[in-house]
């Protein structure tokens, strides 16, 4: 987030307090590094705040356990009776309408679709055989010299994303960017970088498209 917001131009300040001259974002004018106390602080803030999710969350899972128990489940009771499920489940499958339903058993259309969401046209298409599944993310590290390149090029609105959300790793005097996306968009980056792969760019981008593509071609293995 800090990276995000020194390309942007942006500063970030604690509000009041005893630390609330010091710019979260504050970097040294020569290294371009954070400095040492901003990356104190941030890490410091960031380990608070985590231990802070794990209590909240191991004292919601001591909740649940307790809470079970004594025999009690969690979760809303659903609007339509299960007395009633099956009664608006036939007369949903004999061609009467959600909305119809939801007015007949005065509750919302959303209960209505959730009893019957098995039932419904998208749910069929999405679990018909011989689907593909959706690719899942990947996160491979792409060389600076590469990101610099596709940060100043056209991409579309989800290779874009991909970049803004990758992660910087620091490499010495330059870094990478660890990015989490498709194995299809991981090509389509790939592609745009295609211009370094020519004579008119320097050696040192050639090498750090040769290794990201070295990295996406693994992707197919």
């Amino acid at each position: 987030m800090l990276d995000i917001l020194h390309r942007d131009h942006l500063a970030l300040r604690i509000h009041d307090g005893a630390f609330s001259a010091m710019d979260l974002t504050a970097r040294h004018p020569r290294t371009g590094e954070l400095l040492s106390t901003v990356k104190f602080m941030v890490q410091t803030l960031a380990a608070a705040g985590e231990l802070q999710r794990d209590l909240q969350r191991e004292l919601t899972y001591d909740g649940l356990r307790a809470a079970e128990a004594k025999g009690n489940k969690g979760g809303r009771r659903p609007a339509v009776p299960t007395d009633k499920t099956d009664t608006v489940r036939t007369a949903y499958l004999n061609g009467q309408s959600i909305a119809s339903l939801a007015r007949e058993h005065d509750v919302s259309r959303g209960a209505i679709r959730t009893a019957v969401a098995d039932l419904l046209p998208e749910h069929a298409i999405d679990d018909r055989e011989g689907a593909p599944a959706p690719e899942l993310p990947v996160a491979l590290d792409m060389p600076g010299k590469v990101a610099d390149f596709l940060r100043a090029a056209a991409l579309d609105p989800g290779e874009r994303a991909a970049l803004d959300q990758g992660v910087t790793v620091r490499r010495g005097q330059g870094y990478t960017l660890r990015v989490s996306t498709t194995p299809a968009v991981h090509q389509q980056l790939l592609a745009r970088c295609q211009p370094l792969h020519g004579a008119q760019s320097v050696p040192a981008q050639r090498k750090a498209r040769r290794e990201y593509a070295n990295r996406v071609s693994t992707l197919g293995q």
